[in-house]
């Protein structure tokens, strides 16, 4: 038995525990990667925390979490009821939903870097045709913001999809049945019923939406690179993301001591804001059982 299990905690040692571990030690020195490590103790902390740009990629974070999260619920629900109300090809919408989820979110960063183009892009191809003006969707910080947020609501929104219709489907038919017989529609059912009951599923789903859009990167870097920027948040910093930010200082800059202390920042506000996250949807929960 120990010899079946042995490879998942070497793997985890290797490549999760020591890692974490090491980031901590790293975060209380100063290392550029070469020669020995000089120890700090808490300097790159106080760096930290008088840091303006680090408050800005905090702003930046939760500007394009707030663009992104809450839409994508909405919509994710909105889906999942079409999907639960027995549409035609029900399994073909299923897949279509759920691929943007499995493709490359450098692939889609890049084609939405070529959609919303500032001269060339086709939503402003568009938006000229029907006589509205061009929307500087990559040279300003809120049109930064606004596109990265689009981006992350087409990865997930459909993943997310999924996961509300299996809790949808995990509502006995025979709650609805009840409902009918007493007049409810279709639209009292959805609000009395489905939303209250589904309450365990939009916690989940909100408690992993706030540990990943709270670390989003990748959508970030891609989307500012192709707009001539490299790892700054392009126009005005406004792409710049918590972990942009460490990647910008630990693997741009070379101060590997100081983006462990970033590292080690953006983990203790992800940990701090999934458990409001958390603590208020289940707070809210006791509340309507109460």
């Amino acid at each position: 038995m120990y010899l079946a299990v042995a490879p998942f905690f070497v793997l985890f040692i290797a490549f999760g525990l020591y890692p974490t571990l090491y980031s901590l030690v790293l975060s209380f020195q100063d290392w550029n990667g070469l020669g020995d490590p000089t120890w700090v103790g808490l300097e790159n902390f106080q760096k930290l925390f008088a840091d303006p740009t680090f408050y800005l990629s905090i702003r930046n974070t939760f500007v394009i979490f707030a663009l992104s999260t809450f839409p994508m619920l909405v919509i994710a629900i909105a889906v999942a009821a079409m999907l639960n109300n027995a549409v035609r090809f029900s399994t073909a919408y299923r897949i279509a939903y759920f691929v943007p989820n499995i493709t490359s979110v450098v692939a889609m960063a890049v084609l939405f870097g070529s959609i919303f183009g500032q001269n060339f892009g086709l939503a402003n191809t568009l938006l000229q045709g029907i006589g509205l003006p061009a929307v500087p969707w990559l040279s300003t910080p809120l049109g930064i913001q606004v596109t990265v947020s689009l981006l992350i609501t087409y990865q997930w929104t459909g993943y997310n999809a999924i996961i509300f219709l299996a809790g949808m489907q995990s509502i006995g038919a025979e709650v609805y049945e009840a409902a009918k017989i007493d007049g409810a529609g279709a639209f009292r059912s959805f609000f009395s019923i489905t939303l209250p009951l589904l309450r365990p599923t939009v916690i989940f789903v909100l408690v992993v939406s706030t540990i990943t859009g709270l670390q989003s990167f990748t959508e970030a870097q891609v989307l500012t690179t192709t707009a001539g920027s490299t790892n700054s948040g392009g126009a005005g910093q406004g792409g710049l993301t918590m972990v942009l930010y460490f990647y910008q200082q630990a693997f741009g800059f070379n101060r590997f001591g100081y983006g462990a202390a970033i590292a080690w920042g953006v983990f203790l506000i992800v940990v701090v804001f999934t458990i409001i996250s958390w603590r208020f949807t289940a707070g809210r929960k006791e509340e309507a059982r109460s």
